[in-house]
């Protein structure tokens, strides 16, 4: 097995065992991203004379004889709307396209405290606004395992990244799915934590009150580790939870013996790709044998929540972006006034996907709208919110399928903007709730397209749905296939 194909915690051994360099690791790492790079895609800036530099302090680190942490030496990939002070953070958007932030968000000032390699920055759909990563403002990025489809979105970039074996581990963030639809498609591991679990100051944000940072790996322990490295309250985000953080490598245990798994009536419909629910039906079983207990739920207003999702993101959306006007900062397209000067600016720099949301989310706040359309919403959500709180009342912790179907073709939904965002139909509801969620592989289509399940937690639960999900991967060997369909 080549460096670029092992794990972080595989690394770290070698590392730890003197058997490999960082340089070593680093080099090996951009020899991969020369070769597959072209074909997927996944970056919009990389950083490799930074990341050798980052690589000889590790090695001189380890020959004093001094300890590294579980990430050092590890090769990191963040998606392009995570602020890294003095690299390029775009957003995949032609405003922000030379916006350099003087600052770091707290989420990369906590990972870069345990010195890992940072390789570059990822593509993805312009200001998280989309499920493909089509919607870049620069590029769209390929799926390892197959180049003529999507790698998912939003943080597609970073899900191909991992896939591909460009970088070890990788940053995202997910709105409405957008870790665990992308790591489902690319067939790694992703995880949404908690509403709070990280810091959001320095996620440019897209819609805040769902917006949450997240991790993909190769395995379910590369996510416990990064996620470990990324919690924590924040004194800056006034939306951070104070709530102690525990070190998730602890709840990777071999373990599901009574464990009450529900499985969401709402979930399992007609609708679902047959290769995709027998897969999934399989890791049912799996539970069952390894001595789960699989009890049906009901999540009854599920079918309210594409489109309570798309009233309230839309109209956090329209606000949050109404600061790119190009007065203050990023593109600015010239005008006889200042009024032609933001109308000029907005219309030419942003793209089609982040223009319809944002008419949408203004439409919805508008005077005679608002109690019709955003404050209905609102309520809504407190009734999904009620739903998973009187399921967690019975069970332990919830499976469904991360998506109805497999990656789907490039091009294919794009101009179906209703068919893409029903996509999304088993992934927002934890956003609008609030909940942890992680993506586990458990099958391949025939024609070799990954598929993957979720497991739902109550809040700040992370423990049990890593404990759930290690234990399911210790009997799979999905999670060993992480080159994608590149040779």
């Amino acid at each position: 097995m080549k460096l670029f194909e092992k794990s972080a915690a595989e690394l770290h051994d070698l590392l730890v065992e003197k058997k490999v360099s960082a340089r070593e690791i680093v080099e090996d790492q951009f020899t991969r991203i020369e070769s597959v790079e072209k074909d997927v895609q996944a970056f919009l800036t990389l950083t490799k004379d930074l990341a050798i530099d980052q690589a000889q302090k590790v090695d001189e680190k380890i020959a004093r004889g001094e300890s590294i942490s579980d990430l050092e030496g590890i090769p990191l990939a963040v998606k392009d709307n995570i602020c890294t002070k003095g690299i390029k953070t775009t957003c995949a958007s032609k405003i922000l396209e030379n916006f350099v932030p003087p600052y770091n968000s707290t989420a990369f000032d906590k990972i870069s405290a345990m010195n890992p390699i940072l390789i570059g920055k990822t593509n993805m759909d312009e200001f998280a606004m989309g499920g493909s990563t089509e919607n870049s403002g620069f590029h769209a990025t390929k799926n390892p395992w197959d180049l003529n489809r999507v790698p998912g979105g939003s943080s597609g970039g970073s899900a191909a990244a991992v896939s591909a074996g460009e970088s070890v581990v990788a940053l995202g963030s997910d709105t409405g799915g957008s870790i665990r639809q992308p790591a489902s498609f690319c067939g790694v591991v992703g995880i949404k934590p908690t509403y709070g679990r990280v810091s959001r100051y320095g996620l440019v944000a897209y819609a805040s009150s769902l917006d949450q940072i997240g991790a993909f790996g190769r395995n379910v322990s590369d996510v416990a580790i990064v996620l470990n490295s990324i919690s924590g309250h924040d004194s800056m985000d006034s939306t951070s939870a104070a709530n102690s953080v525990p070190d998730f490598k602890k709840s990777l245990r071999n373990d599901v013996k009574n464990l009450k798994i529900g499985l969401p009536k709402e979930y399992f419909t007609d609708g679902i790709d047959s290769e995709v629910a027998s897969s999934i039906q399989s890791a049912i079983e799996v539970y069952k044998n390894l001595g789960a207990e699989i009890v049906e739920i009901s999540l009854p207003h599920t079918d309210f929540a594409i489109s309570t999702y798309y009233l309230i993101a839309p109209a956090e959306a329209a606000t949050n972006l109404e600061r790119y006007d190009g007065v203050s900062y990023g593109a600015r397209v010239d005008g006889i006034d200042v009024v032609e000067l933001m109308k000029n600016t907005r219309t030419e720099k942003f793209g089609a996907e982040v223009k319809r949301r944002i008419l949408i989310g203004n439409y919805a706040l508008s005077a005679g709208y608002y109690d019709a359309y955003y404050l209905k919403a609102l309520k809504v959500r407190t009734l999904i919110q009620r739903d998973f709180t009187d399921a967690f009342s019975k069970i332990d912790v919830i499976l469904a399928p991360v998506s109805p179907t497999p990656a789907f073709k490039i091009g294919e939904l794009l101009d179906d903007p209703l068919k893409m965002y029903l996509q999304d139909i088993f992934t927002v509801p934890l956003n609008l709730a609030g909940l942890p969620g992680i993506s586990v592989p458990c099958g391949f289509t025939k024609s070799k397209l990954p598929i993957s399940f979720q497991l739902i937690g109550k809040a700040f639960d992370e423990e049990t749905i890593l404990r759930a999900a290690y234990t399911y991967e210790q009997t799979q060997n999905f999670h060993d296939l992480v080159a994608g369909g590149l040779s």
